[in-house]
């Protein structure tokens, strides 16, 4: 089958199968089939895609007027990420068999994971800003629906607002730069923007590069928009394992790594990314240490690890981000996922109300740790490989101060994970019952496991993939010197004496935790950074009014709302065509 057909089947299939499992309606049994069945179908679709990677568009349809063409593009960003949605989303509904077994609304819930997965097929696949732009803010519909599916529960709810507003608003940085792009060329095709960047008025394109870098900050939880995603752990524990570690979050990632050769020019631009990353890594592994309820520990971490692949970015280490990025996928969605199996069995979130679980979920235990070595970055899994890649980016192309910054993360990274295996499997167990994850749930967790030990083996294919598909980011000359093998990457990282920098660092950040009566004391006697520390560093309180202005003023606005349904068709039409206009006019004078 060719990528023309494969790539919007890739998008679409999904949306088809939300569609059927809406209209099973009561059918339980036929609706999980359906599920299963479509998630498992676009995993595979998605996998066959990734040999027909390509640099051109293999799929469009005119859509006319401003709007240009929906047309999906399949380099090696876009197959990549688009596999990491479909496969790792095809594992969230496998294990929702178990974890969500006699809960209301499970048709909605499974519709809008399989509607999440297309969507966010359709953001990395499209070669259009605007329906990039579309596709970003259907997968913030969903996030924001699935956060809140429980929605009898208020900080479910709020949650789900949260995330909506401040997502929202990086999609207001998207949509600005895309605009303003259009204004420049009279059309959305990234290749044609990438391609005709270096003519843009030098205050134009920061402007882009910008609002850009706005809208990652944004949608990947990254500083200062980094307290919403801790808030959106109320989520069933599946999607947070889908949409908030290893997808969605992801988008603001990729969205730095397509654009980059286009707006590292721009003055400043590289080192606010390598910084905007560096804080966000520094501050979330500080949070997570001291963070008591298990999926907040894996939300900081997220953020934290996404800072890594953003200050890699910003140091011109687009491989090296990236391959963090298939890592942190693999090992944080099983972390999540173990985490989920536990939540279940134990009926709480708060690891002080746990210990001594791995007597009653051996499996469960194992395939936590796995994942745990691999977020600490022990060798051989693939947190090790990816994070000191990452390093060595910094070291070789970004300021040494914020090297060390990130040396000093690794370690607090070994120390809150080894703290959490420790509360939740061998500390003193608390009195609670527990039992072993069900078999969907380990049917989901096997490959994941499997994943964190041996997904380090692609480096070579993938780097190929990368260096085949996408030229503006690796030009001839990198290109001429071939490709990294997986083995020579692995002697390249051994061979590095900042890599056992590194690992004598991660120890010591183990031993720390080690020493817990001591650790503990210490900071027992700084209660007055820890507080600071559990309230986000006066963070929670900025994002909180900024959710709390637009709420009100969306409260403000409702008078607006009449009742007649003509007035309102009216307004909204009206609306409509003034934007278009200005777009429209805007556009020709930019042509």
């Amino acid at each position: 089958m060719s990528a023309s057909w494969l790539l919007p089947l890739t998008v679409f299939v999904p949306w088809l199968g939300a569609g059927a499992v809406l209209v099973a309606g009561r059918a339980a049994r036929l609706r999980l089939v359906l599920a299963v069945g479509f998630a498992a179908s676009d995993a595979v679709l998605s996998l066959l895609l990734i040999p027909l990677a390509s640099t051109r568009v293999e799929f469009s349809v005119t859509l006319g007027g401003a709007f240009g063409q929906l047309s999906l593009l399949p380099d090696g960003f876009g197959v990549f990420l688009a596999a990491v949605a479909a496969v790792i989303g095809c594992l969230a509904v496998i294990f929702s068999l178990d974890y969500m077994r006699g809960e209301e609304g499970l048709g909605r819930y499974y519709a809008l994971v399989l509607f999440f997965i297309g969507a966010m097929a359709g953001l990395v696949l499209s070669a259009n800003l605007l329906m990039m732009v579309v596709f970003w803010e259907i997968t913030a519909l969903c996030s924001w629906a699935l956060i809140s599916f429980h929605n009898d529960d208020p900080k479910a709810v709020a949650g789900g607002i949260k995330a909506l507003i401040v997502t929202g608003l990086g999609g207001v940085g998207l949509l600005a730069g895309a605009l303003a792009v259009y204004a420049q060329i009279g059309s959305f095709d990234i290749p044609t923007f990438m391609a005709k960047a270096g003519g843009f008025p030098p205050a134009l394109l920061a402007w882009i590069a910008f609002a850009f870098l706005a809208a990652a900050a944004a949608k990947s939880a990254q500083f200062p928009f980094q307290t919403w995603l801790p808030d959106a752990m109320e989520a069933p524990t599946p999607i947070s394992a889908l949409i908030h570690a290893a997808t969605m979050v992801n988008a603001g990632v990729y969205l730095l790594a397509r654009f980059a050769p286009t707006f590292s020019p721009v003055p400043g631009w590289s080192f606010a990314v390598l910084l905007v990353g560096m804080v966000s890594a520094l501050l979330a592994a500080s949070m997570a240490t001291v963070a008591n309820d298990l999926k907040r520990v894996l939300a900081w971490s997220t953020v934290s690890q996404l800072g890594f692949m953003v200050y890699a970015i910003g140091a011109g280490g687009i491989f090296q981000s990236q391959f963090h990025l298939l890592s942190h996928s693999v090992f944080k969605a099983l972390l999540f996922l173990g985490a989920g199996a536990v939540i279940h069995s134990v009926g709480t979130r708060d690891m002080r109300q746990m210990g001594g679980l791995s007597k009653s979920m051996p499996f469960t235990c194992t395939a936590f740790i796995i994942g745990a070595l691999a977020l600490a970055g022990i060798p051989p899994l693939n947190g090790f490989w990816s994070k000191e890649m990452v390093l060595e980016s910094g070291l070789s192309s970004g300021p040494f101060w914020a090297w060390v910054v990130m040396l000093v993360t690794i370690g607090l990274t070994a120390l809150y994970t080894l703290r959490a295996v420790w509360m939740v499997f061998f500390a003193p167990p608390v009195a609670r019952h527990a039992h072993e994850a069900g078999p969907a749930m380990q049917t989901a967790l096997i490959p994941l496991a499997a994943g964190a030990l041996v997904s380090w083996l692609l480096a070579g294919p993938f780097h190929e993939l990368l260096l085949r598909t996408l030229p503006l980011h690796f030009p001839e000359g990198q290109a001429e010197a071939g490709v990294v093998s997986t083995w020579g990457m692995a002697r390249e990282v051994l061979a590095a004496p900042a890599t056992w920098l590194a690992v004598a660092v991660v120890l010591l950040g183990a031993l720390t935790w080690a020493a817990r009566s001591a650790f503990i004391r210490v900071t027992g006697r700084l209660k007055g950074l820890r507080r600071v520390v559990e309230a986000g560093y006066g963070f929670e309180s900025v994002n909180r009014g900024i959710s709390r202005a637009v709420e009100g003023t969306g409260e403000g606005l409702r008078v607006t709302q009449s009742g007649f349904l003509n007035w309102n068709v009216a307004a909204l039409v009206t609306a409509v065509i003034a934007l278009l206009a200005v777009v429209l006019l805007v556009g020709g004078r930019g042509g």
